[in-house]
């Protein structure tokens, strides 16, 4: 299964066209959150990405609730939105977790989840399933451009704990496109340019 992952396209219609180009090769595609702006436009790359017709895995970003998420992704029926949940596509199992973990500063707007909140969900995944985050783990991918570490350590405990085999977040631009290799994880930084992953089915 090739996976075609991106993260924080906030709107970017330019962005979201070359993603359907780059979906001609994907069997499924996964969205890490922040599709809008601030509670706004969340279906504006939505209606876009749809004309893929690709089976797609959805979290909310902190631009976005899981409800808005839910109605905007109307437009796109293949698609499934994740938010403390997980879901079976071809035999490979994922999990999503949307939101900014910890609760970021940007106030009343964002879609934030305290660390304790964001723990509650996490077991609810499981095992051997692929972990969509819209925040990346503490210390993993998570550094912004001035340098700070701004992941959660929730989500740093359950890849610890669970070892998914691919662990797919955004949130922290300045680590977008990035990935490494944590424990028994791959970890992605997808970003909105989009980052390929082929998927086996002994990996996952």
């Amino acid at each position: 299964m090739k996976l075609l992952a991106f993260s924080d396209l906030h709107a970017d219609r330019a962005a979201a066209r070359r993603l359907v180009e780059l979906a001609e090769s994907a069997d499924v595609l996964i969205g890490a959150g922040d599709f809008g702006n601030a509670r706004r436009d969340v279906d504006v790359c939505l209606r876009i990405l749809a004309e893929t017709r690709k089976p797609a895995i959805l979290v909310p970003g902190n631009s976005e609730s899981d409800d808005e998420l839910r109605v905007a992704a109307e437009v796109w029926p293949e698609a499934r939105v994740l938010h403390g949940s997980a879901t079976t596509i071809d035999g490979f199992t994922f999990f999503g977790l949307g939101g900014g973990v910890p609760v970021t500063p940007f106030g009343a707007w964002s879609f934030d989840l305290t660390e304790a909140a964001a723990a509650e969900l996490l077991e609810r995944m499981p095992s051997g399933s692929v972990l969509v985050s819209h925040s990346p783990p503490k210390g993993l991918l998570d550094r912004d451009s001035r340098g700070r570490s701004l992941g959660s350590e929730a989500i740093r405990s359950a890849v610890e704990k669970l070892r998914p085999p691919l662990v797919v977040c955004g949130h922290i631009h300045a680590s977008g496109g990035q990935k490494l290799r944590w424990l028994d994880s791959e970890i992605l930084n997808a970003g909105p340019k989009g980052v390929f992953y082929v998927a086996q089915a002994s990996s996952l």
